[in-house]
């Protein structure tokens, strides 16, 4: 077929081009199908127009400029000028919008976004990023070792901020809300926050270290905005917000406010359009849209927990948000989901020290107890952060060794 938009065999210009990358499946076949996702994102519509020109097409006309048969994956390149810079809401508008609802397309899967410098620098991204979190903690090398509150629902506020203080004290790091942990009855928001920060300062003279509460201010932007900043104003420096479900514009909005808050985000639902691999789109895009609107830290995946994702796509997610990417910040990455101290060599051993590791119940699971659990969890951060033999290590501590026991 012919067409104005196939140019294959083509190199475009990465400075001046966005390249979107699909996996496509039509019976049409790959390249009548690429042709027709090229128009309806861009310029173009299911007819001829009278109204677009030669002139505009040849300006703003996207390129297919590579097809993969065997995979059925199309590379197209837009120009970047189809772009509002520092939109995020626009550009999915166009590349993740309609083209999925058309009937001529049986899967289609947004693979991975390419993005000119320019287009990147117009947005903030994270404010802190990588350097920022550690240099905020003191934490220099180690893995940050993390805990989610358990049971995620029920707890009163009292509750939630004694159980934060207690695991606090015995190693951990940051201690977060769980995703769906808002502003309940039996648990306000504005108790938990006031709470938790008052026995902060217990912890940190007690320890010496450093601590952070990870508050879930996820809702509508105008209450997100009022939780984050009734956490700054009791002393808070990190608010949580549940990417997916509140909205990557949601995420640039409260970054915007330079509350100088660090942004920790969570993927709960992702997997509603990440899962299936011939259609949605990829963890991959999803990380990176994250940090391009201001993610800091971000749940990328354990390889060895609960959740799914195996080491080639966990690798490249992290590679993704912590590589050079024009002036935006490298965000943090978290693994999150099943986690047991147990675990923690084979994690550290797959994707580095550089992350955060949040233990749910497998740290308030532990058979003596959440504060058991947590001197065995930074047990086994300490082992392996000091190259330890592990085993012999869990023999000379009591809590880890119970640990290797219970969830061997």
């Amino acid at each position: 077929m012919k067409s104005p938009y196939l140019k294959l065999n083509t190199k475009p210009s990465l400075k001046d081009h966005l390249v979107a990358i699909y996996h496509i499946e039509s019976p049409l076949g790959l390249k009548t199908a690429s042709v027709k996702v090229a128009q309806e994102s861009s310029i173009g519509t299911w007819t001829k127009l009278t109204t677009l020109d030669k002139k505009t097409i040849s300006r703003l006309g996207p390129k297919i400029f590579k097809l993969d048969y065997h995979k059925k994956i199309a590379h197209i390149a837009y120009p970047l000028d189809l772009f509002e810079l520092g939109n995020i809401t626009q550009l999915l508008s166009a590349l993740a919008g309609n083209v999925f609802s058309m009937k001529i397309i049986s899967n289609l899967r947004l693979l991975d976004i390419h993005f000119p410098d320019k287009y990147l620098n117009s947005f903030q991204g994270p404010a802190f990023g990588i350097v920022g979190i550690r240099n905020y903690l003191d934490i220099k090398e180690r893995p940050i070792i993390g805990s989610i509150i358990k049971p995620k629902l029920g707890l009163s506020s009292k509750q939630h901020a004694q159980l934060t203080y207690d695991i606090w004290a015995n190693g951990i790091d940051l201690v977060k809300d769980d995703e769906n942990l808002t502003d309940m009855k039996f648990n306000k928001f504005e108790d938990r926050v006031k709470q938790v920060l008052k026995l902060k300062k217990q912890a940190q003279k007690v320890t010496g270290h450093k601590k952070v509460h990870v508050f879930n201010v996820t809702g509508p932007a105008d209450i997100m905005l009022k939780r984050a900043k009734l956490v700054k104003k009791h002393g808070g420096k990190i608010v949580m917000i549940d990417l997916v479900v509140c909205g990557l514009d949601n995420v640039q909005f409260l970054r915007n406010q330079n509350l100088g808050l660090i942004i920790h985000g969570h993927r709960a639902g992702h997997s509603m359009f990440t899962k299936n691999p011939r259609h949605g789109m990829t963890m991959l895009l999803l990380a990176k849209l994250a940090r391009l609107c201001g993610i800091d830290q971000l749940h990328t995946g354990t390889v060895v927990g609960k959740m799914e994702g195996d080491k080639e796509t966990v690798d490249a997610i992290n590679e993704a948000v912590t590589t050079p990417w024009g002036k935006i910040k490298p965000t943090l990455p978290i693994a999150s989901g099943g986690l047991h101290p147990g675990l923690v060599p084979d994690l550290v051993k797959i994707l580095g020290p550089n992350i955060v590791i949040n233990f749910g119940g497998g740290l308030h699971g532990h058979p003596d107890g959440p504060i058991a659990g947590a001197k065995a969890c930074q047990q086994a951060v300490e082992a392996v952060s000091q190259q330890e033999n592990f085993s012999k290590y869990a023999t000379q501590h009591k809590e880890l060794q119970q640990a290797l026991k219970y969830w061997s």
